[in-house]
């Protein structure tokens, strides 16, 4: 790892707690550049949470599911059950935006070189945008991850932009970088720094540190979990909690 990315992670105060099949992306919210093997199926089942001072956000239950389509390519679904409530309004529940993306990598790690790939995703209208489940146009996040290893340890991180046309909401930035580590075969915990820019009008953004890992329960099933706050800009407590099956 760079001189400059250890100093980049000190200065953000992420004091790691120091696990053997390291799973990036979920449950944190930075991402990677590692794709499904070709030819392999991961899915996820999971509920994450967004709670700010107006309200709050889960989604849950939710799948993810992503397949190796032909080798350093991915493909991306993810289908959420959406509950929004909070700010004295009663809360509902239903159908949300359908996530769809596809991740390529087009570089490999070497000495010196980290992997690097990026990972398109089109948010698609299937919530009730006028119930507040979603967000009533298409739109897109654009981001490039990069990775690197050394022995029990993973960095990884990125960013992009996100482009939101709908009535009310805002392009921004968005970008993390994390540091991870394994615990022999079972066990992997780490710590991010999240950055956005506003998302809405009203909204001024957020950094977060969000912590978390992985319980390998064996080679093809694990437990993933997450909690974290934010740090600077509106508030924003995170979780995720969710179950991973490989094969």
């Amino acid at each position: 790892m760079s001189r400059t990315v250890k100093i980049l992670l000190l200065a953000a105060g992420l004091n790691l707690i120091p696990a053997a099949r390291s799973l990036a992306g979920p449950p944190f919210l930075t991402d990677d550049p590692v794709p499904v093997e070709y030819q392999h199926w991961e899915a996820y089942i999971f509920a994450n949470g967004d709670h700010t001072s107006d309200g709050y956000t889960i989604n849950g239950p939710a799948m993810e599911l992503n397949y190796g389509v032909l080798p350093d390519t991915q493909l991306h679904l993810v289908v959420p059950m959406t509950t929004v409530g909070g700010g004295g309004v009663p809360a509902v529940s239903g159908l949300g935006d359908t996530e769809v993306g596809v991740k390529y990598r087009f570089l490999q790690e070497t000495n010196g070189w980290p992997q690097i790939g990026i990972f398109p995703m089109a948010e698609l209208p299937t919530g009730d945008a006028g119930r507040g489940l979603g967000n009533g146009r298409a739109w897109f996040k654009l981001p490039v991850w990069l990775q690197e290893s050394w022995g029990p340890w993973t960095t990884y991180g990125g960013g992009g932009a996100a482009l939101n046309s709908a009535p009310g909401q805002r392009d921004y930035p968005f970008g993390g970088w994390l540091l991870q580590r394994d615990f022999g075969e079972k066990l992997t915990l780490g710590g991010e720094i999240f950055a956005q820019g506003a998302a809405a009008d009203g909204e001024r953004g957020f950094a977060a540190l969000n912590f978390g890992g992985t319980y390998n329960v064996n080679e093809h099933f694990s437990l993933l979990f997450s909690a974290g706050h934010n740090v600077a800009g509106d508030e924003h407590t995170l979780w995720y909690f969710g179950l991973y099956w490989t094969w």
